[in-house]
């Protein structure tokens, strides 16, 4: 998809969801009364990410099949995510996954994912569950606090040279890390954030030269998703993340939200075209950098922002 039909989408979705979502549109009109006119994507009023926490965020009439939940710390009100369509969720991040990694028929997929597997609801197991399902892999499984089995799979599949993922909150990967520590060749290790208040916060810098040297590897891979997107945007190493084509990632000033530009360092806003039937113009409470060619990298998270179970790091 290119910028042009990018923009065309955007404003095609965002006068659908104008109509048809009552939230967005209450949204809309209390803080922009030029938005229905301009219509472009940096003059889109973007929906507050807490909304998902406070209301039903959906749009038309097309019947609610799944509610994905945020994981949330204890006593924290967590989001909802009221999902129309599952397929397209499923093309959305199968698609994603391959555009960086090739087809997933040639992985085997480790999960270790404990805290995500222990809540139910969790748009990130539901995808790395039919991910797992669709590399055939015997041994693609999900990993709970069992560690030796993961150690002793990881073992068999680095004897076989099998191309490898291991894909694992953070604070699980440590712990693995602490407990087997390994010296990988044919596996990519991914982590897709969350410490959950599990010991000391650590920057990305030192996560990644812990589990490195831990497992090693030179380049820690990322994943950056959350409950209220359908999409999912990866880094090759560095914290540094690339959207697929549906996916446009800006910036805010902190000082003037409404004033979103298409690069610099403010709080992350997020167009995702996969949210056709919850909101696609998102403001999230990460902060980060955004730069000329698209890519963006996260930088912390607003002071008073509620902690979530995905992008507690900070750098």
């Amino acid at each position: 998809m290119s910028a042009s039909s990018f923009d065309e989408v955007s404003k095609a979705v965002f006068q659908y969801q104008y109509q048809y979502n009552p939230v967005y549109k209450q949204w809309v009109d209390l803080v922009s009364s030029q938005a229905r006119m301009e219509k472009i994507p940096y003059s889109m009023p973007m929906l507050p990410i807490s909304f998902f926490k406070t209301h039903e965020i959906y749009t038309g009439g097309a019947k609610v099949n799944k509610v994905f939940e945020s994981s949330g710390t204890t006593d924290v009100i967590t989001s909802r995510h009221c999902i129309a369509d599952l397929q397209l969720y499923e093309r959305s991040f199968v698609e994603g996954f391959e555009r960086v990694y090739g087809s997933i028929k040639g992985w085997c997929i480790l999960a270790l994912l404990p805290a995500y597997l222990e809540k139910e609801n969790s748009s990130l197991v539901y995808m790395a569950d039919c991910l797992i399902r669709r590399t055939a892999h015997s041994r693609s499984n999900f990993y709970l606090y069992n560690y030796s089995e993961l150690a002793a799979a990881l073992s068999v599949l680095e004897d076989q040279g099998q191309k490898t993922l291991l894909l694992g909150v953070s604070f699980a990967l440590l712990d693995f890390v602490n407990e087997f520590p390994q010296q990988l060749k044919h596996t990519i290790v991914m982590e897709t954030g969350g410490m959950k208040g599990r010991g000391r916060e650590m920057t990305r810098a030192e996560l990644h030269h812990t589990l490195g040297v831990g497992l090693g590897v030179n380049v820690l891979h990322g994943e950056y998703g959350m409950t209220e997107l359908l999409s999912q945007a990866y880094s090759l190493g560095g914290g540094r993340y690339t959207c697929p084509p549906w996916m446009r990632v800006m910036v805010a000033k902190e000082d003037d939200p409404k004033e979103i530009l298409s690069e610099g360092v403010g709080i992350l806003q997020i167009i995702d075209l996969a949210n056709i039937y919850s909101c696609s113009f998102i403001a999230t409470q990460d902060i980060g950098r955004v730069y000329a060619d698209g890519s963006f990298e996260v930088l912390g998270r607003m002071d008073q922002s509620d902690m979530r179970g995905c992008s507690l790091l900070v750098v």
